[in-house]
């Protein structure tokens, strides 16, 4: 009798050990890009805080938003952190994804170097929109084809945003005839760049502050807030985290998650070793990250109200493209209970 109430007993820490909020039944593997973007998630599980929670969170790297989402759609990973557009493909393919927090607006620049920069004005003059519609033009004009401009693939928020800013900011009545743009991976993109294989490219930070110093005539065509104001960035996404096995879990990574954007946001300098770590693999100088994470501080945001305008604006611009079949309510996409009882 005495053993089978030591079994009991055993079976029984065992289940409360289980079902304990605190910790996770098992690994949580988060996607993400390899951008300034996904910093939070290099903080939490860096300084430690997700083992300090009890979860088990499993890192897995993508070199673009597209590709993570097949690994999302395939239920190989958890959730995610990067682009946010990429989620609407997920979910018209009925994937039960929502974003819980923000991680970064504004983070997309477009910069050029050679023969386009030096369509631009040189006496410091401001660039608007016509300004740089026009440099476009004279390109086009002068070299006999449109400027070939490197973003990611289709579907992707680099790819969108240039689109929608060629269209929408600068006027161009069809983008594909505006600029020959190249979808490639993140690191080809900067890469290309570097190379003098393409005349501008869509960019976020390091790979900004990067170029910008080993390429001496580079200019700026475009900033984050050119591009859209409140332009959406990176989020933390989770699937289906109201489900009764995954509320747990998806509460506390949430909380962490918010609770490292806000040092990100307030203390860059304290983040410097875990994203270093994360994006720099002892190639990147502390100098050169440093700058960059002083750079996007002011961008590091967690609530995910900021984007949801810009991603109604974006989730029409691809429909409009033929991206997406047609535009679902995006309030759906968003769970914003996790990011509001976070502490």
């Amino acid at each position: 009798m005495r053993r089978f109430f030591s079994v009991l007993l055993g079976a029984l820490l065992l289940m409360v050990a289980a079902f304990s909020p605190a910790r996770a039944a098992e690994t949580i593997r988060i996607g993400y890009i390899p951008v300034l973007g996904s910093s939070a998630l290099f903080v939490l599980d860096g300084k430690g805080w997700a083992k300090e929670a009890g979860l088990d969170v499993e890192l897995v790297r993508f070199t673009s938003g597209p590709q993570a989402i097949q690994a999302l759609t395939s239920g190989r990973i958890d959730g995610y952190v990067a682009g946010v557009l990429p989620l609407l493909q997920a979910r018209a393919h009925g994937v039960d994804v929502k974003v819980v927090a923000a991680a970064s607006i504004e983070e997309l620049s477009v910069v050029a170097r050679g023969k386009l920069a030096a369509e631009l004005p040189k006496d410091g003059t401001a660039l608007t929109s016509a300004i740089v519609k026009a440099a476009l033009e004279r390109f086009t004009t002068e070299q006999g084809h449109p400027p070939r401009i490197a973003a990611q693939p289709p579907g992707s928020v680099p790819d969108t945003l240039l689109r929608y800013w060629l269209k929408k900011q600068l006027g161009f009545a069809d983008p594909a005839k505006a600029a020959s743009i190249v979808g490639v991976g993140i690191d080809a993109a900067q890469q290309a760049f570097l190379a003098d294989a393409v005349d501008a490219v869509v960019l976020r930070e390091p790979a900004l502050t990067v170029v910008d110093i080993k390429v001496p005539d580079l200019r700026v065509l475009a900033t984050g807030h050119d591009m859209m104001p409140e332009q959406p960035g990176s989020v933390l996404a989770l699937v289906k985290p109201d489900a009764a096995d995954h509320q747990a879990w998806a509460k506390t990574l949430t909380a962490l998650f918010v609770r490292a954007t806000t040092l990100l946001a307030q203390h860059p300098d304290e983040a410097l070793p875990y994203v270093q770590k994360a994006l720099g693999g002892g190639m990147l100088d502390d100098a050169v990250l440093k700058k960059a994470l002083e750079h996007s501080a002011p961008y590091f945001i967690s609530d995910p109200s900021r984007i949801e305008a810009g991603v109604a604006a974006l989730q029409d611009f691809e429909v409009e493209l033929g991206l997406l079949r047609k535009a679902d309510p995006v309030s759906d996409l968003f769970n914003k209970t996790l990011w509001q009882t976070a502490p």
